[in-house]
């Protein structure tokens, strides 16, 4: 998502800064901007756009070479993409400048009380808070690191902060809780960045700052300080991989990378969504609750992978809401004259917001009199500009072809939207709605569990690298997951691969079943389903009986597929409804793993785009 550079050393720091932030530009952002301190000034350029933008601003109107500075790339969150929302934020007096990623969850009180002082707040950000409060508590201490842990322990949420202030040249401030901030240790020169990507071509050293640290960098060197002021152990390493694979992270591919950020990336959707009386909250909802109360059906609307979300969606949605609930691909629907009016609800899901066969579909649904609700990845595109209600995924920038963070950032929104139509409707009641938050608080954990465990479902691949078919079983929303394991294997091995209805085998599929073939199966849990649990038990026995390569996802403590699986697979115990945000992930791995083994490009396959732009 947003980037961040700061510097302090013998170099121009606006030159640094630029060049840090161009490397950080595959993380995918709507603006950008710099400040320098130079002599006891601080000046600063912010525009919205790509960085070709600010290149001209500066060309226009140079900021000085000074030895201090900071920059950062934006990714909407609070506030309109535009020139004023970009960072960095100054105070009122221009003499302090703050960058900022993440969320600062009390920042509207915090505002409130700043304009009940007497500030004057420019933008529409979390992020100018931050600068007001810097300066007056550096007006208090005169030190900006104090300044910046007394303004910490008042701010909540997750976030990254970056400051420089006029009054204090030669340092730069950068503090962190739950959002990345590391420190590059060069010769004579200190960096500060949200990844190490933004100083690899200066230096490979680097310093791994702890949850609630503010650390203070000069170009001699680092003090790190925990928010209360004590001294912190940091953990120093040096980086093994070069400039060349910097925006990689040291990952072999993008998807890789994208596939270890999973656990972050859903910790970002859930950011913020509910409050301590158990109210959920969308980021753009314009449409009033009476209409929602008064809607009689949910159409999904989507393509790809997305569409697969959407019929994970559906269970949720009508077992939360008791809403008839549709799931329908976009390049299909508005072609069959769909049943739509005013009381259907239509909720649109798409990664990059761009999508034309989804962006069709809405419009078709809107000029029908339905209301459309968009789940997205990217802030300001067209699907939700032109939605009637937003949810935002938050999983930042997806660069690989095959979508894995943003699939499992859309089935948590997914949830959230159908718990959100439960709240208006008054089939959830408050308590409900945070134990189900609760439950899926606890998915990033699970998530990089899994994660940890994937040595062999990468050797499994490796070992199936020469086969033609894979097929995948599943049943209720573990049906969907076995769909979305075979699309990823199409779209990265390029081959054979199929997802069935478990229970859909003996109507037809169990044809294909010959000796040796691997058939993977998602196994529901036997906590509270057990009558579906016993039935795909059974239909593993069927298969195995026939021959096939027993493949299983089960949970942690299911003894009673142990018989029956050639290969098993843990993941840990979930809710029902939440079993696909740990049962995908070894299939993405397992794709990823085995296109890797036939020689394939796994962030570019053939003949697929990011974005289909084009019906």
């Amino acid at each position: 998502m947003c980037g961040i550079v700061g510097y302090a050393g013998p170099q121009s720091a606006l030159d640094v800064v630029i060049a840090g932030l161009r490397r950080l530009e595959y993380r995918g952002y709507d603006s950008a901007g710099v400040a320098v301190l130079d002599g006891g000034g601080l000046l600063a350029a912010k525009r919205a756009g790509k960085l070709v933008n600010l290149d001209k601003a500066l060309a226009e109107a140079p900021l000085p070479a000074g030895p201090v500075g900071i920059g950062h790339t934006r990714w909407a969150t609070h506030g309109a993409p535009n020139d004023t929302n970009a960072h960095p934020h100054l105070d009122s007096a221009g003499r302090v400048a703050v960058v900022h990623n993440g969320i600062i969850e009390n920042f509207a009180a915090l505002r409130a009380e700043l304009a009940g002082r007497g500030h004057v707040l420019a933008s529409e950000t979390d992020t100018e808070v931050v600068s007001h409060l810097l300066a007056e508590a550096f007006a208090g201490c005169g030190d900006l690191a104090e300044a910046m842990r007394r303004v910490c322990r008042r701010l909540e949420g997750a976030f990254t902060l970056v400051a420089v202030h006029a009054d204090a040249p030669d340092v730069v401030v950068g503090a962190r809780r739950n959002s990345p901030l590391v420190v590059g240790v060069g010769e004579g020169e200190t960096f500060l960045a949200s990844d190490v990507a933004a100083f690899i071509a200066h230096t490979r050293d680097a310093i791994e700052l702890g949850q609630d640290q503010v650390v203070e960098a000069r170009r001699d060197g680092v003090t790190v300080t925990g928010f209360d002021g004590s001294p912190a152990e940091v953990r120093s390493y040096h980086v093994d991989w070069d400039a060349s694979a910097a925006e990689k992270g040291g990952y072999a591919s993008f998807m890789l990378k994208e596939i270890a950020e999973q656990p972050k990336a859903v910790a970002d959707t859930l950011l913020g969504r509910v409050d301590g009386e158990g109210t959920l909250s969308l980021d753009e909802v314009r449409i009033p609750a009476a209409v929602l109360r008064e809607v009689e059906k949910v159409v999904v609307v989507a393509c790809g992978t997305a569409f697969h979300a959407g019929l994970i969606a559906k269970y949720a949605v009508e077992h939360w809401t008791r809403v008839p609930c549709e799931v329908e691909l976009a390049s299909e629907f508005r072609y069959r004259d769909p049943i739509l009016d005013a009381r259907t609800l239509v909720i649109a899901i798409s990664q990059s917001g761009e999508t034309m066969d989804t962006l069709m579909a809405l419009r078709h649904a809107r000029e029908q009199g339905a209301k459309v609700l968009a789940i997205c990845n990217t802030n300001g595109s067209t699907i939700p500009r032109e939605s009637d209600a937003v949810l935002y995924t938050h999983a930042g920038p997806e660069v690989a072809v095959a979508s894995t963070k943003a699939f499992l950032t859309q089935l948590v929104a997914c949830n959230l939207v159908a718990l959100y139509l439960g709240q208006v409707r008054g089939t959830k009641r408050s308590d409900e709605i945070r134990a189900v938050v609760r439950e899926l608080s606890h998915v990033p954990e699970q998530v990089a569990r899994v994660l940890e465990t994937m040595e062999p479902v990468r050797e499994l691949a490796r070992s199936l690298s020469d086969k033609p078919t894979v097929l995948f079983l599943g049943r209720h929303v573990g049906h969907p997951v076995a769909l979305e394991g075979a699309l990823k294997l199409k779209e990265l091995a390029y081959m054979h691969a199929e997802g069935f209805a478990a229970g859909e085998l003996k109507h037809g599929p169990i044809a294909l079943i010959e000796r040796d073939l691997p058939v993977v199966v998602v196994v529901p849990s036997p906590r509270g389903r057990s009558v579906l649990h016993g039935k795909i038990v059974s239909n593993i026995q069927e298969i195995r009986a026939r021959g096939a390569r027993t493949v299983v996802i089960a949970e942690e403590g299911d003894e009673s597929v142990l018989p029956y699986a050639d290969h098993l697979v843990r993941v840990p115990a979930t809710p029902a409804l939440l079993q696909p945000l740990v049962a995908t992930v070894p299939l993405q791995v397992f794709a990823c793993e085995l296109a890797t083994a036939r020689g394939n490009e796994v962030d570019q396959p053939r003949n697929l785009a990011k974005s289909v732009t084009v019906e």
